[in-house]
């Protein structure tokens, strides 16, 4: 003898250990500037039809709802939530955050991957990089005489010198995708474009496109809300105890029948 209960069971349990996986990456990162949060998303599996709503009867009637007994749960996707994160003053004018929808573009060896991050340096080469030593994308050298850096809300990057000459201008683009839930994290902040992602597109911060504007001095935090995912990590917990005796319950039950035929 077989109960569909323990299978059922075990899928809601499955679930919400992929569930609680999501959760603690959520919590691990909330610290993380440009950290966009991350939704597990589930749905019913197939229904045995017992009996078909509409069904006639040897009556003659109509049964009105029928029979339909549910055989779990399963994840489809985890969501990648690109809501805006609040902005962190840092008066460090290499601290750039993108107020809106837009992305830094970076050469991560020979692969363009796109961030939130926007924490920059100057390498020893005066090349402006990212905590990683990747290149910001179009490339901005800074010369070596520069003293004062400064970065406009359209992007526009100035280096001058100790008197206030300006030694270079420069501009930083902005990148973004039809669908960027499609884009797919490789870790370090970085994502990189996929089918799902469609094609990458650019313009001028500020622009009618909609990227988004720079502003100088701050980093954006991630968009974790710590107590919000307290609860759901609660409720995932829950979820999974319920499930877990569901199965002890099944298993009583499957065992009293089977004392029971012998």
């Amino acid at each position: 003898m077989t109960m569909k209960s323990l299978w059922t069971a075990a899928s809601g349990m499955a679930a919400q250990q992929t569930n609680m996986d999501v959760i603690a990456n959520n919590l691990a990162n909330a610290n993380t500037v440009g950290f966009k949060r991350s939704r597990a998303n589930f749905e019913d599996m197939m229904y045995e039809n017992t009996v078909a709503a509409g069904a006639q009867t040897s009556a003659g009637t109509t049964i009105p709802t029928g029979i339909q007994i549910g055989t779990g749960t399963k994840t489809t996707s985890v969501d990648k939530l690109f809501q805006q994160g609040s902005f962190t003053e840092t008066d460090n004018p290499l601290d750039l955050a993108v107020q809106g929808n837009g992305f830094f573009q970076i050469l991560r060896g020979s692969q363009q991957a796109y961030t939130r991050n926007g924490s920059f340096k100057v390498d020893q080469n005066g090349n402006v990089v990212d905590a990683s030593g990747y290149q910001l994308q179009p490339s901005i050298q800074v010369p070596k005489t520069a003293v004062t850096l400064s970065v406009d809300a359209s992007g526009v990057f100035t280096a001058s010198d100790a008197t206030g000459k300006v030694l270079q201008t420069s501009q930083i683009q902005l990148y973004n995708f039809p669908n960027p839930a499609g884009l797919q994290s490789v870790g370090q902040n970085y994502f990189i474009p996929t089918q799902a992602s469609g094609e990458v597109s650019n313009a001028l911060p500020g622009g009618p496109e909609g990227m988004g504007t720079i502003l100088e001095g701050f980093l954006e935090s991630s968009n974790i809300n710590v107590v919000d995912e307290m609860v759901n990590m609660i409720l995932s917990q829950r979820t999974y105890e319920a499930n877990s005796k569901v199965i002890k319950s099944a298993d009583e039950m499957l065992q009293m029948a089977n004392n029971v035929v012998r």
